[in-house]
């Protein structure tokens, strides 16, 4: 509803609540916040979202997060008073409660939305080492891993195996260039085998690395295998060996 009166706004929130709805209001208005501290933000055009789980936002003209916002589960209630539409969202434990003051409403929307979909998201550690868990000639041919997310009193490891030769492999996985806090890391995993050092190899798999890494890597006799983390979308397409390496 554009530039609704002031009973057609109160009408279309409602009914917005009512059929649990996501209510969708661009308007000028005034907010006063109490809770965990006090704050009021003086009139100007806001777009207020409302969702059906309770989330209250109110986004500003700039800027990606909202200015004030409530989470999940709020009591959400629209009434009128002095003239004007009240919007309240409330929270307990700790007690929040955001006061929204329409003091001109430009629209009024809702709509029952239908959307059950998770995102699915690629391109982390966690999936190159699935990867290399998965099809372990990505690493090199005779790699046979073993053990994954393995903890050491200097961490957890991502990936170990065995090479060929039965050499252990230790391998730390970058989705982004890797640097030297990365070979650090490295080596406080590899120390943990020092009993065993000429049968352990540690490797940096990473889609590339600095040149100070690199140096590093090569004075402690450690490796680099270039690597690209998966990107394609599994529900989409299925990767192949060329989509991860150069």
């Amino acid at each position: 509803m554009e530039n609704p009166d002031i009973e057609q706004a109160y009408t279309t929130i409602q009914e917005g609540f009512n059929k649990k709805a996501m209510i969708i209001i661009l308007a000028k208005c005034h907010v006063e916040y109490e809770g965990r501290a006090r704050s009021r933000l003086a009139p100007g055009d806001r777009l207020i979202l409302i969702k059906k789980d309770g989330t209250f936002a109110i986004h500003q003209e700039l800027n990606l997060d909202p200015v004030n916002w409530q989470a999940p589960g709020c009591k959400n209630k629209v009434s009128v008073k002095n003239n004007q539409v009240i919007l309240t969202s409330k929270k307990t434990k700790p007690t929040e409660e955001i006061k929204v003051y329409l003091d001109e409403t430009y629209s009024v929307t809702y709509y029952n939305c239908i959307d059950t979909k998770e995102l699915e998201i690629r391109g982390y550690e966690k999936h190159m080492v699935d990867l290399a868990w998965e099809k372990p000639e990505l690493i090199e041919k005779g790699f046979r891993p073993t053990r994954r997310e393995y903890q050491t009193e200097n961490g957890f490891i991502d990936l170990m195996g065995t090479d060929k030769d039965e050499k252990l492999m230790i391998l730390e996985f970058k989705s982004r260039k890797a640097g030297t806090n990365a070979v650090k890391q490295l080596k406080g995993y590899v120390e943990c085998f020092m009993d065993n050092k000429e049968f352990v190899r540690g490797i940096i798999v990473a889609p590339d690395i600095t040149d100070n890494a690199r140096e590093l890597l090569e004075s402690l006799q450690m490796e680099f295998i270039q690597m690209n983390p998966p990107l394609d979308l599994l529900k989409h397409k299925t990767s192949t060996l060329d989509s991860f390496l150069n």
